[in-house]
């Protein structure tokens, strides 16, 4: 093993959740990520759709108790010393495969070693082991120092609910269901004029309708700042609920910018740009209304693409009009206007 250190740090990361073009909808969940020399650990792993057992929706004793694990103050979950380090972001289940590292203790440090994919009692390190993966020697006190804090904050503090405002009362019902399937909460009104300062503060975002007016919307700040409460505005930019969905999914993001996966999009000419700070699964997809406001979705692309920035050809039919595309990672999602 090597004597060498890593550092170690926490942060805020997000699983994008989201109503896909075929119907089909993933969770949205928050959880803290491990940051090791500088980098969240779950980009070393490829593209691995996973969250860390430190998520925002657990139990706040069973957040402590996954704490109070990593420092060594519990006994290990799995045989040989193993704890869980990323699972399953649908249902958490050993089952559908986890990364699970040993971890010990070497005087006064934390060791991780032995990273392995695991999807049953015991890990088998010769066939499902990341080979290139640490071992990872963490400083004692700054280990202990960074989970701790956890503690003294209780988990779920991200408001993963939604302000909708909106003259389209269908469009919000039916974009406040999609949110709630993917475990966004979503509230509807036409102002925010007389709602409790208690319950503003609930709120992550507040995401106007385009037919509301910009003096509207100036009224609902106005109540905002004076209940003290900072939110992400979403100004929707067509009524089409994945796409809503989606840019809502981007404002609640609180991770770091820095250590996000999918860091940029943009989209002209019929050509999609998009940046990307590890490999990792990118899916576009594009919307478009037609002349008589109908919504047509098409799946434009779906691949591994490499760090780095990249040019993306898009569907001449898919983008005509006035089109949209969404840009998806496992943790990050982008929302772009097509321009012309």
């Amino acid at each position: 093993m090597s004597a060498e250190y890593a550092t170690f740090g926490l942060a805020p990361a997000m699983r994008a959740g989201g109503v896909l073009a075929n119907g089909d909808y993933q969770v949205h969940r928050d959880f803290v990520d491990f940051i090791v020399e500088g980098r969240p650990l779950l980009f070393q792993l490829s593209d691995l759709d996973a969250v860390s057992p430190l998520a925002s929706d657990v139990p706040p004793a069973i957040f402590t108790a996954q704490v109070r694990g990593l420092l060594l103050e519990a006994d290990p979950p799995l045989p040989d010393g193993r704890y869980v380090i990323y699972g399953c972001p649908e249902c958490e289940s050993l089952g559908c495969g986890a990364v699970t590292a040993a971890i010990d203790r070497a005087g006064d440090d934390f060791v991780w070693r032995d990273f392995a994919w695991q999807t049953g009692e015991r890990a088998d390190l010769e066939r499902n082991g990341y080979h290139g993966i640490g071992p990872f020697r963490f400083r004692g006190a700054e280990y202990r120092a960074a989970l701790a804090s956890l503690l003294e904050a209780a988990p779920g503090g991200s408001r993963r609910r939604v302000l909708l405002i909106g003259a389209r009362v269908a469009v919000l019902a039916k974009l406040a269901a999609a949110l709630r399937t993917i475990g966004i909460g979503a509230d509807i009104t036409r102002d925010a004029d007389g709602v409790p300062a208690d319950e503003l503060r609930g709120y992550g975002a507040v995401a106007f309708g385009r037919a509301v007016t910009e003096q509207e919307r100036a009224a609902v700040r106005r109540v905002l700042d004076r209940a003290g409460v900072e939110v992400a505005y979403v100004h929707g930019l067509a009524p089409i609920v994945p796409l809503l969905v989606a840019q809502i999914e981007h404002a609640l993001d609180r991770s770091p910018v820095q250590q996000r996966r999918l860091t940029r999009l943009v989209a002209v000419d019929g050509e999609a740009g998009v940046e990307v700070t590890s490999p990792c699964r990118v899916r576009l997809t594009a919307y478009r209304l037609d002349r008589l406001y109908r919504t047509h979705a098409h799946e434009v692309f779906d691949g591994v693409l490499e760090a780095g920035r990249h040019r993306i050809p898009l569907d001449a039919k898919a983008v005509k009009g006035e089109a949209y595309v969404v840009a998806r990672s496992s943790g990050s999602v982008l929302v772009q206007a097509m321009a012309r």
